[in-house]
């Protein structure tokens, strides 16, 4: 957060001018920011879900407007100390705003990674059950298909792109979800993250790994979704859902 501050991230905020903005990895706790950071974001209603662990994690939601209600966490305790995630409740549907578990260059986190998968879904299909609409965003951690990464073979054995990882993105598209990117750009190669070695973002080779998860219900109502694969200042990119609320 600290560091995208510093290369003018705001002033693509200010430019765009989202209803909702969803930050995750945001390693900062607000009393880090400047005086001057604070009372910017001050002004866009936020609410911060930092990890216990200092430059770790954490996600963050700022709003437009008067400040909707909001939950922090997911009421599970091994999970919400890693500050990674924040629900947003709208008249007309609840944001799930999420940093998701990376699995780990040696794979040791990748069990509780699918853990957390499986917990946040029991949770949605409770909501789902009692007439909830949802909206999924944020790091994935996960590209689904071999067309959201751009050198799948060699990647098959390293997390993000495991098997076991993909397939819980297949049991939430049969959990009354939408990849609502996919289904509007389903040949579209396009890609929001690239690692920082070997100039990745100049050759772009990189992965989708940043999604929008929508309930069914709201497909209609989905005018767009936009990578921004040019916007610099990080290694991954901004992604938008431009949806009629109305």
């Amino acid at each position: 957060m600290r560091a995208a501050l510093k290369k003018g991230a705001d002033t693509w905020w200010d430019k765009h001018d989202p209803d909702l903005l969803c930050l995750q990895e945001v390693r900062a706790r607000p009393e880090q920011l400047t005086a001057a950071q604070r009372e910017a974001l001050d002004r866009r209603n936020p609410v911060w879900n930092p990890a216990e662990k200092a430059g770790y994690s954490g996600v963050a939601t700022f709003a437009k407007g008067d400040p909707p209600a909001a939950e922090v966490g997911l009421g599970i305790e091994k999970f919400d100390r890693e500050g990674r995630v924040i629900q947003t409740l709208l008249e007309e549907f609840r944001i799930f705003n999420i940093y998701f578990p990376n699995g780990g260059r040696d794979l040791s986190r990748v069990d509780f990674k699918l853990e957390f998968y499986q917990e946040l879904l029991e949770i949605c299909d409770e909501l789902h059950s009692q007439g909830e609409k949802i909206i999924i965003t944020g790091d994935f951690n996960t590209c689904h298909q071999p067309i959201d990464l751009r050198n799948a073979k060699a990647n098959e054995g390293n997390t993000g792109f495991l098997p076991e990882e993909r397939a819980w993105i297949d049991i939430y598209l049969e959990h009354n979800f939408v990849d609502i990117f996919r289904y509007l750009y389903p040949e579209k190669e396009q890609y929001s993250w690239w690692t920082y070695r070997g100039s990745a973002r100049e050759r772009n080779v990189g992965w989708r790994l940043d999604y929008f998860l929508i309930s069914e219900e709201l497909v209609d109502q989905v005018e767009d979704v936009i990578i921004h694969d040019e916007v610099l200042g990080s290694d991954h990119c901004p992604v938008s859902l431009i949806i009629d609320r109305t």
